[in-house]
């Protein structure tokens, strides 16, 4: 596994090293030792499947809050998709900025997103699935988010955007 410092502190855009032969290729997709040897959370203890029909939707900006803060492992298993995580931990030096790559079925890229990170993106072609793992359970009192147009981000998606849930849609400005 290849880890490459993201723009974002404590980020990292994460390649796999793959062992090819006439068959295909091995690679390894998690490994906590790797995880733990960089000082990044290497415990996960949930797996997520999001499947979007249409390109161009976009879901998040989610996260969850403390004490129920996770760190999440994004990788897409289908079509491609614009991936985007944002610092709001204040006292982050990166706190407010945003980074987002393309992750698709053929690259084999992943994003760590750090605790305190809010997570979303936007599909780049139409029947994507991402995969992602999280270090903590999800808890639906500390399910939160910030909107995917909020001023304060000023967040450049590659798409118009074109289909958001009332849901994320709905978050206020965030404030700091």
């Amino acid at each position: 596994m290849v880890f490459s410092q993201a723009p974002l502190e404590s980020a990292y855009i994460v390649d796999v090293t793959k062992i090819e032969d006439n068959r295909g290729f091995f690679a390894r997709s998690w490994c906590s030792q790797e995880f733990l040897r960089r000082g990044l959370t290497n415990v996960m203890v949930q797996t997520n499947i999001g499947f979007n029909l249409k390109r161009g939707i976009v879901r998040g900006l989610h996260y969850q809050t403390d004490p129920h803060s996770e760190a999440k492992l994004i990788r897409c298993t289908r079509g491609a998709i614009y991936d985007v995580i944002v610092d709001l931990r204040p006292d982050s030096p990166t706190y407010k900025q945003w980074f987002g790559t393309e992750l698709t079925e053929d690259n084999y890229r992943m994003i760590y997103a750090p605790e305190g990170v809010a997570h979303g993106y936007q599909t780049l072609t139409d029947n994507a699935e991402i995969v992602y793992q999280t270090s903590e359970f999800f808890v639906p009192e500390a399910a939160t988010g910030v909107r995917y147009d909020d001023p304060a981000f000023t967040i450049d998606w590659p798409l118009p955007v074109q289909l958001v849930s009332a849901r994320d849609r709905s978050w206020p400005d965030y404030s700091f």
